[in-house]
Parts: structure tokens; C-alpha cells; sequence
């Protein structure tokens, strides 16, 4: 790259102005402290997360009702993003499913460079602007969600995601960790304030926890507000594993009031089907006019057994 272009010159300057490029003050000394000085300032940069994230409330609130909105309406929701942040939107992809019961495809995360670059980095698939812009065209259709996922904020590979989104009519979400990167490409801006890196530029550090944690509250709260909850219980899990068969049958057992083996009956009775065997336990009814409640509820047990 032949830095005396003067769009390059331009771009080192943009870069180097981003507050994720920045050098932190508090850990200018971590190659000549102690190690355990040094895992101590990491663990301070840390702790300087939450309230980042907790200013960021009110937009995360707005994005997790549009994706619920989507999600109820029969749409479907997107994250794209590259590096680490890719790789975030892969875990909320891959997670949704089995935890609240929702069909495969109705989540799915796009990453710069393709399914290989989860695994194995490929710096430059982030620069394709065009990139982003034609998977998400092929795919997002008006009522869906598109969350951009990108701690710089000016990721080109999420912004064409984000534009492409916006022009099929879909809600569109950055997910950033530049608080001024204004973003015209999206409908909603959630901005974690996380300031500079310990180590200058290394966005997997408090910027993809930030990430983590508003994504984690972003895609709990959608599935709560759509009725994948009962209290505090998973109660759509799916039964895929040892491990999430006998947590649907502890769940129908606490909630339905019933012991582990009327548990396990139920939910032979119901195919696993962990609300079905809940109204069945609680209010003693068959298969049939259980799931009949359900359906009448939308889902929705409160409304069911209070």
C-alpha cells in the first residue's frame, strides 16, 4: 500500500482518530510490571464494562423489541459482522435455537470471509463493502432484523450488510464500540462507551465483551417478551443433549409441581415438548387441550397459569 496516496493518507488518519485504536494511559507500563500487576489492570479495564453496557440500556431495549417483533411476525433475524465480532453473532446464532426452541434458519449469522474465517482469520474480507451489502440483499426481506455487529463502527463489510438491510425495509442495529460513529446505515445505534483497549487496537478484549454481554441481553430479552420464558425457565428448551433432557424434565417438574418420573411420562406423552407437559401437569388436562392454551396464549404460559 503506497501510503503517499492521498486516500490512504485520508484512511490513516480516520483510523487512527477511531477511539478503539486509541492508547490507554492506565496500561502504558505492561511489558515491564509483574505478571500479577498485569492480570490485576487487565481485571480493572474489565470491571469498567458494565457501565458502559448499562448506558446502553434504552437501545438495547429497542433493539431487542424489533428483533422480537420479527421474530413473532414469521421474520428473521441477522447478525453480520467480521473478527471477533463475526464470531459473536455466530454464538448468538448457534445458541438461540436449542436454548428457546427456535426453528434453524430464523437466526443465522453471516461472517466476513465465510464459514472458514470463524475459524481462521481473514483480515481483509472486512474491507469488502460489497461483500456484506450482497448476502444480506440475497436474504433480508421487509420485517426482519439485520444487527450489524462492528467495535469500530465503520467496518465496510457490515456497513453494505446494514445498507442492503435498510433497502429491503429491514430494521436495521449496529452493535458498536465507537460512540461517534453516527452509522446512517441503521435504524438503531447501540454504542458501548468502553474507551481504549489495554492493549491499543485489540477489539476482542473489552470491546467483544462489551459486545457479549449487550448481545447476550439483546437476544434473552427478545426471547423473553415472545413468550420463550415461564419466570426464569427455558421452558421451549429443546432436548438435544443428555444434559438438556434432564433439564426439561427438572423444569416440568418444578414448574408443573409434579415429581421427576410423572415428569418424564408427560413429556413422553408430549414428545418433550416441555409447556405442553407443564399445563398438562398443572391444570390436568390432556395433550390436546393443553397445547389448544398454548396456541390460544400465543405462547405465552403467564398467561396460563399466572
Amino acid at each position: 500500500m503506497n501510503m503517499n496516496k492521498p486516500e490512504n493518507k485520508a484512511a490513516f488518519t480516520r483510523y487512527s482518530r477511531l477511539p478503539t485504536e486509541q492508547s490507554n494511559p492506565r496500561t502504558r507500563d505492561l511489558d515491564r510490571i509483574p505478571l500479577r500487576r498485569v492480570l490485576e489492570k487487565l481485571n480493572l479495564e474489565d470491571a469498567l464494562i458494565p457501565k458502559a453496557v448499562a448506558k446502553a440500556i434504552p437501545r438495547i431495549e429497542k433493539a431487542a423489541r424489533a428483533v422480537a417483533r420479527s421474530y413473532l411476525s414469521g421474520g428473521r433475524i441477522f447478525f453480520i459482522g467480521a473478527g471477533t465480532s463475526g464470531r459473536l453473532g455466530v454464538l448468538e446464532a448457534a445458541e438461540i435455537p436449542p436454548t428457546y426452541g427456535v426453528a434453524p434458519g430464523v437466526f443465522t449469522a453471516l461472517m466476513a470471509g465465510g464459514q472458514d474465517a470463524v475459524f481462521l482469520s481473514k483480515e481483509g474480507a472486512e474491507d469488502i463493502f460489497g461483500d456484506g451489502r450482497r448476502e444480506i440483499s440475497k436474504l433480508a426481506r421487509r420485517g426482519d432484523t439485520v444487527i450489524g455487529i462492528a467495535a469500530s463502527g465503520i467496518t465496510p463489510y457490515v456497513q453494505g450488510g446494514l445498507s442492503a438491510g435498510n433497502k429491503a425495509g429491514a430494521v436495521t442495529v449496529l452493535v458498536t464500540c465507537n460512540p461517534r460513529e453516527k452509522a446512517k446505515e441503521a435504524t438503531i445505534r447501540v454504542t458501548l462507551d468502553v474507551g481504549p483497549e489495554p492493549v491499543s487496537g485489540s477489539t476482542r478484549m473489552k470491546s467483544g465483551t462489551a459486545t457479549k454481554l449487550a448481545l447476550n441481553m439483546l437476544s434473552t430479552a427478545s426471547m423473553i417478551i415472545s413468550g420463550k420464558i415461564y419466570r426464569n425457565w427455558m421452558v421451549d428448551v429443546k432436548t438435544t443433549s443428555r444434559k438438556l433432557v434432564l433439564r426439561a424434565e427438572r423444569i416440568t417438574a418444578t414448574v408443573g409441581g409434579v415429581g421427576q418420573e410423572e415428569a418424564r411420562r408427560l413429556l413422553d406423552i408430549t414428545g418433550n415438548d416441555v409447556k405442553t407437559a407443564i399445563v398438562m401437569a398443572r391444570l390436568g388436562v390432556s395433550k390436546e387441550i393443553a397445547a389448544a392454551r398454548i396456541k390460544k396464549a400465543r405462547g405465552f404460559l403467564k398467561n396460563i397459569l399466572g
